[in-house]
Parts: C-alpha cells; sequence; structure tokens
C-alpha cells in the first residue's frame, strides 16, 4: 500500500520503518526538519533497539521516504496515519491540538486531491475523539471522499519493533468498510487477531489497557513494599502470583459487575493494609480498593432511587451465585441500605434458605438483617408480583429466564451484566453499561 504517516515520533517513525519493511511504500511526515532530514538519512531521531538498522534498510530499498509537505504525501498516498503527539494538558486532559490540526490540513489536502482517501486515527485519544477529526476532515473536504478509523498501538518502547509483529490484538475502531479493509490490509503480516468496533469503544481500550498495566505496577510495588517490612522478599511472592493462570493472570475477575465481597476478599485485604499501617508503609492502592468497592454499591443504591418506584425485588442475595454465603455479600449490604431508606423490600436466592444458615454465615446476618424471614421468599410469582423494580445481582440462567418474561411496566437494574444493554420494551439499566 501506498502509506502516508503524519507525526516521526516514537509510534510515528517505528510503525514507518515496520510498515515499509512489510512492503509497504511510506512517506513520513513531520513540521520538525531535522526529524525528516534524518529519516531521510536513515538515522533514528529516537533511540530504539533495531530502529536505526531498520530505517536504513528501508531508505536504501525506496520503501520509506520522508517531507514536510502535507499536500505531497495525501497525494501520493491511499491512506493516512495519524501518530502526531497528544501530551497531557496541565488540567490533565489530553491535548488534542497536534491531532486537530493535522485533521484540518489532511481534509484541505484531500479536497485538493479530489479522488478517496482514507484516514486512520493512530495517536492515543480519548473517547469522542475520531467521531470529532471525522467533522473536522469533512467540513473541508467538501465534496470529497474519505474514509476514517481508529487503530491503537501498542508499542513497548525497548521491544517496539517486536511489539509491531506480536501484538496482543489489532483494534480496529469503524463504522466504515473502506476504512476496515485498509488497515487489515496494512497489517496483513502481523499474527494477530482483528477485533472491530466502533469509535468510542476502542478509543476507551486503549486508555484502559495503559491504565491496568499502571495499576500491576502499582500493586506489585505495594505487596513489594508490604512483604519487606515482615521481612519477607516482594519478588519471591510475586514471581508464584503470576504463574498461576487460572486466577491471576487471566480473565477471571476482569468484567464489570457488582461489588466484590464474600469471606475472603474484602477481610484480606483489610488485613493487609492493617500489616501495611503497623510497619508505617503506606499504600494507597490497596487502600483506596475498599473504598472504591463501597462506591459501586452507592451507584446500585442511585440507580434505583432514581427510578421513583418503592417496591423493590432483590434477586440474589449471597455474594455469588451458587452459594449461600451471606458473609460480606455485597448484596446485603444493598438490602440493608434500601432498608434505611425505607424501600419495601422482597429477597429471592434459591440457595440461601435461613433455616439452614449456621456459624459465622448466621451470625453475620442476623447482624445486618435481622428480619431476614419476613423478607426472603421461595415464591417467584410473590417476587414478580412486589417489584416494582427487579435488581439482580447474580448472572443466574433462571433470572436471565425470569426476566425475559416480565411485561414492560417492570423496571430493571442489571448489577451482574445478565442482559445486553439494547434490551427491548423494558426499563433497563446496568451499573457498568
Amino acid at each position: 500500500m501506498n502509506v502516508s504517516i503524519f507525526g516521526l515520533g516514537y509510534v510515528g517513525v517505528v510503525t514507518s520503518a515496520c510498515l515499509a519493511r512489510d512492503g509497504n511504500t511510506v512517506i513520513g511526515v513531520d513540521v520538525n526538519k531535522e526529524k525528516v532530514g534524518m529519516v531521510l538519512k536513515g538515522k533514528s531521531p529516537i533511540v530504539e533497539l533495531g530502529l536505526s538498522e531498520l530505517l536504513a534498510e528501508v531508505i536504501a530499498a525506496k520503501r520509506l521516504s520522508a517531507t514536510t509537505s502535507v499536500a505531497d504525501a495525501v497525494a501520493a498516498t491511499d491512506v493516512s496515519l495519524v501518530c502526531v503527539g497528544s501530551p497531557s494538558a496541565p488540567d490533565g486532559s489530553t491535548y488534542l491540538g497536534h491531532v486537530f490540526d493535522v485533521c484540518q490540513q489532511l481534509g484541505l489536502a484531500i479536497a485538493r486531491k479530489r479522488e478517496p482517501h482514507t484516514v486512520i486515527i493512530r495517536s492515543t485519544v480519548p473517547p469522542g475523539t475520531t467521531e470529532k477529526c471525522r467533522e473536522i476532515i469533512r467540513e473541508r473536504v467538501g465534496k470529497g471522499t474519505f474514509h476514517i478509523g481508529f487503530n491503537p498501538e501498542f508499542l513497548r518502547e525497548g521491544s517496539a519493533i517486536n511489539d509491531f509483529h506480536s501484538a496482543p490484538f489489532t483494534i480496529i475502531g469503524t463504522d466504515d468498510p473502506i476504512a476496515e479493509h485498509a488497515v487489515r490490509d496494512l497489517y496483513s503480516l502481523v499474527q494477530s487477531q482483528v477485533l472491530v468496533m466502533e469509535f468510542k469503544v476502542a478509543e476507551m481500550i486503549k486508555f484502559t489497557c495503559n491504565a491496568w498495566h499502571a495499576a500491576k505496577i502499582s500493586f506489585s510495588n505495594e505487596i513489594g513494599r508490604v512483604a519487606k517490612s515482615v521481612g519477607v522478599d516482594g519478588r519471591k511472592v510475586m514471581e508464584v502470583i503470576i504463574q498461576d493462570l487460572k486466577l491471576n493472570v487471566s480473565t477471571a475477575y476482569m468484567r464489570p459487575g457488582f461489588a466484590f465481597g464474600g469471606s475472603c476478599l474484602p477481610k484480606d485485604v483489610r488485613s493487609l493494609i492493617h500489616i501495611a499501617q503497623v510497619n508505617n508503609v503506606q499504600v494507597p492502592l490497596l487502600t483506596s480498593m475498599l473504598d472504591s468497592n463501597d462506591q459501586h454499591i452507592n451507584r446500585s443504591v442511585q440507580l434505583i432511587m432514581e427510578t421513583g418506584k418503592r417496591n423493590i425485588s432483590l434477586l440474589g442475595l449471597a455474594f455469588k451465585s451458587g452459594t449461600d454465603d451471606l458473609r460480606e455479600s455485597p448484596a446485603v449490604e444493598l438490602a440493608e441500605r434500601l432498608l434505611g431508606k425505607g424501600f419495601n423490600l422482597k429477597i429471592y436466592d434459591p440457595a440461601v434458605h435461613e433455616a439452614k444458615l449456621m456459624g459465622a454465615n448466621k451470625l453475620y446476618i442476623e447482624s445486618k438483617l435481622p428480619h431476614l424471614t419476613r423478607l426472603l421468599t421461595n415464591n417467584i410469582e410473590e417476587i414478580v408480583a412486589h417489584g416494582e423494580v427487579l435488581v439482580v445481582t447474580h448472572a443466574a440462567g433462571e433470572f436471565r429466564s425470569l426476566i425475559d418474561g416480565l411485561d414492560s411496566s417492570k423496571f430493571i437494574i442489571d448489577l451482574a451484566g445478565i442482559l445486553k444493554p439494547d434490551v427491548k420494551d423494558k426499563n433497563y439499566a446496568g451499573v457498568s453499561w
């Protein structure tokens, strides 16, 4: 393909070299004449393992050139990748001036070209940006034809060239089949799954990945500090943790839903925080976990209150489906808060039978919901008849079937992701969707 790449910074120059190596004819574009000059000489404007050698190779093969002219680059190519910087603004937001400036210039150049052109945003941008870029280009293209998509990069400095061809996935954010086809062609030699989605989801994925990586580093460092405070080598701890591919390094716990609870997670997080405090170790990430969990329950209460209804049926009381363990169940906490606000509550959980509760489980529920007998019912008809609002806390098949049979007058508050957000003929709200 004939490709122009706008921005010869870290992402742009690595992408230029790798696409050229894959057989594409690439033109790098930058306002900085020094960067352009270095690339034309086969020299890297950044320090990156193997990049100088690769640039020299593709320049010698005449598959890569560079220019400061937007018009010349657009006229000579079919696809443009926008890889300019998107740094932080003073208020913490993403500064998009460079992205929007390039889009304005691209729109004018495409209008002069009078041939279809595809624009792919590759800079890291917040949700809604690609749609704004489309508007900017459309205003300037006039009667010209263009296609647009978003394609985030997942390159790590120091291993970027290898990462380019070993990406975890290729994300294409677009509703345009021509833009999608262009990105697929660009990465035809990259052995990774291609995932196509709307602009905003693709844009959010990039931010989410980076935030998750930062969270993993912070978590590991906090564990390391706590471990050292009690005479343990944190590296040895985490070396074992990462070997668990079933829970620790997996898809488990990685899907939005209701708050965490049960007899292990809350108490063990509290205990770890206490150990840190006793040993004068600051662990802000660990400390924030319980507050974040509590905020999730607060948001659930708010969703219920926003319906304006008072008769509530709660589907699921134990901390997870298929168990009768009520200890620190977020559903119990939710029920307690609803009762405190004067809601008329009925609870249905086929695994929970008050007469069979015993030990710590029984003591816990007696302290939180002393009138459980009055609230709990095994009669599904009673639950449906009572509830103006049905609140689902478990992703159980029985609950899904129950909701499918409801009439449109019932409100559904989905805390477990049991239904898709495009539910028809129902008053539906999800806590994270």
